[in-house]
């Protein structure tokens, strides 16, 4: 119960820290999407005239559907990037026996849920005006996005463990986030793929989400249940080896800072 309290705190504190000091404050959570939307839909729907596929109704639907899938993808990055400096960066706490290091990771996948959770309602009000309208299924986003919540939480405890005692782990991940970012089927679908290559882009865990939820929020159609339930085990896993990584690895953490 303490930790939950204490969760909470840290990612309200995390939040406002982020915007404070800002001439526009919390409006940024909402300005940052609608301007990315913005983009997205001038160069993709404007400029380059481009299209999912033959069946697909408009090319503002395009940008839609790209927008769906770099939410999706954003909560992976914004962790991820982040996790080598989390304990580096907090080397007060690392000499508090009594504070829970491993909240670290989960708050900063809190504070990534605060913004994916406001680009999402953005996007389906925005693909209620102008894409095929609103789908049922949008509405079990969050759980959808449980696959790779757990997923990222886990590599995410595995890099702040890791990014103590190897400094360059944070050069590396930048350009690494980018790599997936492309070969995630986030600007085109997975069946635009080479035969080689579609099954690793099918069964990874950011592939499998990005293409989940933009199915329910612009197409309408919920996973099959088995590899829903699959993906969601193995996020469990991941988490779970990130946990014990980091558990496993932190009583050094003070004698490395």
């Amino acid at each position: 119960m303490v930790e939950t309290s204490l969760l909470a705190q840290l990612i309200r504190r995390e939040i406002d820290a982020r915007y404070r000091g800002s001439a526009l404050g919390m409006v940024w959570p909402l300005l940052t999407p609608l301007l990315m939307l913005g983009v997205f839909t001038f160069v993709f729907a404007v400029v380059l005239q481009a299209r999912w596929g033959p069946g697909q109704a408009s090319t503002t639907e395009f940008a839609l559907i790209l927008f769906a899938g770099m939410t999706t993808f954003n909560l992976f990055a914004e962790v991820v990037s982040r996790a080598p400096g989390l304990i580096t960066a907090q080397p007060n706490l690392v000499k508090k026996v009594v504070f829970p290091l491993e909240i670290l990771p989960v708050v900063a996948l809190g504070s990534a849920l605060f913004q994916a959770g406001i680009a999402f309602v953005i996007l389906i009000a925005f693909q209620i005006a102008f894409g095929s309208g609103f789908h049922w299924p949008a509405v079990l986003v969050p759980v959808l996005m449980l696959p790779l919540g757990l997923f990222t939480l886990g590599i995410g405890w595995f890099l702040a463990a890791f990014g103590v005692y190897v400094r360059d782990v944070g050069q590396i991940i930048p350009p690494l986030v980018t790599a997936l970012m492309f070969l995630s089927p986030i600007f085109y679908p997975s069946s635009a793929l080479p035969e080689w290559i579609r099954p690793v882009a099918t069964y990874s865990p950011i592939a499998y989400s990005v293409e989940t939820v933009r199915d329910a929020v612009i197409f309408g159609r919920l996973p099959d249940l088995s590899s829903f339930l699959l993906a969601t085990a193995f996020g469990l896993v991941v988490a779970a080896l990130g946990l014990a990584f980091f558990r496993k690895t932190r009583k050094g953490f003070a004698d490395v800072l």
